[in-house]
């Protein structure tokens, strides 16, 4: 495979990490010892964090993605990486005010009235700036790092073409598909860097959420907003993770809780679009004690089945029902390669699941448990969509934040007390006019077809020409299968005629006779007995 000079180095870091953190085959074959100098999986976590970090932006960003797949790490990894803090040095404002000039066509001080030059924060792949428009709202304005983007597609090229490598020449690149990982990072990330998506993102989210009344989602300022420049309402707050003990005394937390649960199940199962980052530093405590959602580059959609089965194994997670969850999870999911054993899978998932109604995991929560799921369907050959990964890692910061907010919130009561309200509401969202004119639409066509179908499939059967396909991945094994119980059908018709006519030859008196009865009787009988043996033998000891 010829390396292009560019990546070179690239190529370098990441070979490092993998032969550090990675625990593919050929690693192992050569003789590297993973534990060698780590303190164990909690510690390794930490310093494929730490790595990732020293590596640059992109990388920071594909640790945070990389903590929604449980079906590739353990849970000390993921736990690590979901912990990863994107902080960097600031831009030099001068750089912000050109790129802010260049965007928006405009001199800063002509577009807005006040322009702080010290930015509220800044992080990998932009910053953020408090600044007032002509009119006095205040605003925060989010601006792009230079050079950002033609970065982030370098790296992204280089991981692709190791991710080829990996997928070609070693087994773990084959059962996980490393260039199929990749290639939802590439479309992830670089949908993180189109502002404009990200304010429509905040336009739908805002409209689906208008009900909840305790929570706040900054709207958009479209005349100030470009791809690389995103202008919103400030919501003044202070991160969750922030709160100090008289707050949290003096806080509704469970109202507060309750509500921001309810929000995202309705995001999840109802409008099947969702913030999919809402860890505690996106969460703000407004001065009014509402809860502000902030950041939401990183969004994911379901479509309907997928929220239909999503429902199913929520449901059972709730009410600790392993066969529900695990039927739910086969049915999101798909084989990898070749088929799953069900029994196998199902046991894996009652046990993770039944721990709902024993309670036998300390502060075990709904993200935690579907992690779990996700972790037992990657064990046993299924295929997750990357947008169930991206789920339970949404779930598992509400946890977080549920806890903070309330100690005594449970997820799982929760969706008890609101999958009926959920049913209901999605019963109301597909009763649409437009539901119902498709719904007409093909009753129509299947009404308008069906006589000419009908009259085919009788003209078929009246010329004898009707025929059914039967598709079997081993038609010899099938017919074998066949003749074995045509077989067993015609020996058992002969058994049980021999014992008949032995019943009827025992009335019939001879001299010769075994055991006090006519003897021809007691051969038959004897022979019906010992074939009745043999069948009953080749049926419960060879058959499969």
């Amino acid at each position: 495979m010829k390396i292009s000079p560019t990546h070179l180095k690239r190529y370098k870091d990441v070979a490092l990490l993998f032969y550090r953190h990675a625990h593919s085959d050929i690693l192992k074959q050569s003789g590297f010892d993973e534990n060698s100098d780590t303190n164990g999986p909690k510690e390794d976590g930490v310093d494929l964090a730490k790595d990732l970090e020293s590596l640059g932006p992109t990388f920071i960003k594909i640790g945070q993605l990389l903590s929604t797949r449980a079906d590739l790490l353990p849970p000390s990894y993921l736990e690590a990486l979901a912990r990863l803090q994107d902080k960097v040095e600031p831009v030099p404002y001068e750089d912000i005010e050109k790129i802010v000039q260049d965007q928006l066509g405009v001199r800063i001080s002509k577009a807005f009235e006040n322009f702080e030059k010290k930015p509220l924060g800044s992080a990998s792949l932009g910053q953020v700036h408090l600044a007032t428009l002509r009119g006095g709202k205040v605003v925060a304005v989010k601006v792009q790092r230079p050079g950002i983007r033609t970065q982030i597609v370098e790296d992204l090229n280089s991981l692709a073409e190791i991710a080829g490598f990996l997928d070609e020449h070693t087994e773990f690149g084959r059962l996980y598909e490393t260039a199929r990982i990749v290639e939802h990072f590439r479309g992830t990330l670089m949908r993180e860097l189109d502002y404009q998506k990200e304010a429509l993102h905040l336009g739908e989210i805002r409209k689906n959420l208008q009900e909840f009344h305790r929570l706040r989602i900054p709207m958009v300022v479209d005349d100030y907003s470009t791809s690389q420049v995103l202008t919103m309402e400030y919501l003044a707050g202070t991160k969750i993770t922030s709160l100090a003990g008289p707050v949290l005394v003096d806080l509704d937390g469970d109202v507060l809780a309750e509500e921001l649960f309810r929000a995202y199940l309705k995001q999840i199962l109802v409008d099947g679009f969702f913030h999919a980052d809402p860890h505690p530093g996106n969460l703000l405590l407004t001065p009014e004690r509402d809860i502000a959602i902030l950041d939401l580059g990183m969004v994911g959609r379901l479509n309907q089945r997928m929220r239909d089965q999503l429902m199913h194994l929520l449901a059972g997670i709730a009410d600790g029902d392993g066969v529900q969850t695990a039927e739910a999870a086969m049915r999101i999911g798909e084989p990898r390669e070749g088929a799953v054993d069900r029994k196998i899978f199902i046991n894996a998932i009652e046990e993770i699941v039944g721990s709902v109604k024993a309670r036998s995991m300390e502060n075990m929560q709904v993200g935690a448990l579907v992690l779990l799921v996700m972790q037992a369907c990657a064990a046993a050959g299924i295929r997750i969509p990357a947008e169930i990964s991206m789920l339970g890692k949404t779930l598992m910061n509400l946890d977080r934040v549920g806890v903070i907010l309330s100690p005594g919130f449970e997820p799982n009561e929760s969706i008890r007390r609101h999958l009926t309200e959920i049913t209901s509401k999605r019963m109301k969202e597909s009763l649409t006019s437009a539901n119902l004119l498709g719904i007409l639409t093909e009753t129509k066509d299947f009404l308008g077809q069906l006589p000419s179908r009908m009259n085919r499939i009788l003209d078929l059967v009246a010329d004898n020409k009707f025929s059914v396909k039967v598709d079997s991945d081993n038609e010899h094994k099938m017919i074998q299968g066949l003749q074995k119980v045509a077989n067993r059908i015609t020996t058992g018709l002969i058994l049980a005629a021999f014992i008949i006519g032995s019943s009827m030859l025992a009335r019939v008196e001879t001299t010769y006779r075994i055991f006090g009865y006519p003897g021809l009787a007691m051969v038959f009988f004897l022979v019906a007995i010992l074939g009745a043996s043999c069948l009953m033998f080749q049926i419960y000891w060879k058959d499969e």
